[in-house]
């Protein structure tokens, strides 16, 4: 499943190549990823005629802010278009004239605001392909005058971005202090900090020194310091590398992530730490692989 630095990584392919363009037309071509309005109908009815404004992110969500222009070019709350990738989905910018992928789901086509733009009369014109193999992905029309969380009620459920400072040290101390849970699935729970899942949660354990089975409320203050600013590093770091190569990822060009190739521990089972050369261990936390260096987090 993509995790924020994936979710990141298509954020800012987003607001790159789609901003102020308008949304001509759309096509559901599956049903049951509109999770709101109701009808697949109304919520290409809801994004056309609407400005991409800007892409904003919360978790492992997307949120295009929209606009509508009025008389005079005086432009009015167009609502929000909601976006979940879940585990495979993929937001791919492709020319209409492109042949459709297996797993399309959605088409959003896409035109140019301004008609004064250098752009050739000849240029394909964008569209925005929701491609999607598992079908999990979900995508949802906040209407204008209702905040995204009364819709998309996922929202509501989502601890404090890794980046801000509501995620200060002795947050994170006070809520790991208050859980039994091991270290590994607390650090999955949404509710402690936004974004992040099994891929990131591994690297930062390993880069802490912190066993991903110990009890949450047992990890002591200096080891949830080193915790906290492994999560911030290694995000950032991944951010900065366009996501993992891991699973379906793909940015909205299409192009795998480089982070997967310098991975700590992850997907790593039996291969030499790349620290102290022990290989490294998998073991099953409620359902979810851990992977960690037996020598390096004791």
């Amino acid at each position: 499943m993509p995790e924020l630095p994936e979710v990141e990584t298509v954020r800012l392919g987003l607001n790159a190549l789609t901003c102020n363009f308008v949304v001509e037309a759309g096509e559901v071509l599956l049903h049951r990823t509109i999770a709101f309005p109701p009808e697949p109908a109304e919520f290409v009815r809801g994004l056309t005629g609407c400005i991409i404004h800007n892409w904003e992110r919360r978790g492992k969500y997307l949120l295009a802010e929209l606009r509508r222009v009025e008389e005079r070019d005086r432009p009015a709350s167009g609502g929000w278009w909601g976006v979940h990738l879940r585990m495979t989905g993929q937001m791919l910018w492709v020319a209409r004239q492109d042949s459709l992928q297996k797993h399309t789901r959605v088409r959003i086509f896409l035109a140019e605001h301004s008609r004064s733009s250098q752009r050739s009369p000849d240029a394909p014109c964008p569209e925005l392909r929701f491609v999607d193999t598992r079908t999990f992905g979900q995508m949802w029309w906040v209407p204008p005058g209702q905040p995204p969380a009364s819709i998309m009620t996922g929202l509501q459920r989502l601890g404090p971005e890794p980046f801000s400072a509501d995620f200060s040290v002795a947050y994170f101390q006070d809520k790991l202090q208050q859980s039994r849970r091991p270290i590994k699935n607390a650090l999955l729970d949404q509710r402690l900090v936004a974004g992040v899942g099994n891929i990131y949660a591994d690297e930062a354990l390993f880069m802490s020194g912190v066993q991903p089975t110990t009890p949450s409320h047992g990890v002591s203050p200096q080891q949830a310091q080193r915790l906290h600013e492994a999560i911030i590093c290694v995000l950032r770091d991944s951010i900065g590398a366009g996501g993992t190569t891991f699973s379906d990822f793909r940015d909205i060009k299409g192009t795998n992530g480089n982070y997967g190739q310098v991975a700590w521990v992850y997907n790593r089972t039996g291969q030499p730490c790349r620290h102290c050369a022990m290989p490294i261990e998998r073991i099953k936390l409620a359902g979810r692989s851990a992977h960690y260096c037996p020598n390096c987090q004791n």
